[in-house]
């Protein structure tokens, strides 16, 4: 059985989509990009900054989920420009320092909103 996971503490979804579901053992988010609950988008932000709010959102969707950083088994990370990837792995790294999710990163052709990066997870949510 599917679940819908809704936060007001991550930006709202805004089209045919839920910022997660759960199967009440797995939580799948949605990508998360660097737009503030409350709506500001980060676009022009360095890359640093722009994955500090992507990871913020992606948590707090998975804390509505019953998830913490620990429970997250996988990460795809998305880029804009690969050349990016030093700077938000080091941002990346003080959301995951201890025993990470495996992780994927790639660059690609177009980000929404033209933000440099956008994050999704999959967690373990029992």
């Amino acid at each position: 059985m599917k679940d819908i996971v809704h936060t007001n503490a991550a930006p709202e979804a805004v089209g045919a989509y839920s910022q997660a579901t759960t199967t009440g053992e797995l939580a799948f988010t949605a990508g998360q990009i660097p737009l503030t609950p409350e709506g500001e988008l980060l676009d022009d932000a360095p890359i640093a900054e722009q994955t500090e709010q992507a990871l913020d959102n992606l948590l707090a969707v998975l804390a509505e989920a019953g998830a913490a950083p620990e429970d997250v088994l996988k990460t795809t990370v998305f880029l804009a420009d690969i050349d990016d990837f030093e700077a938000m792995n080091e941002t990346y790294a003080d959301y995951f320092d201890e025993a990470p999710p495996a992780r994927s990163a790639v660059q690609a052709g177009a980000l929404p909103k033209g933000v440099g990066v956008e994050i999704e997870a999959i967690a373990v949510t029992e």
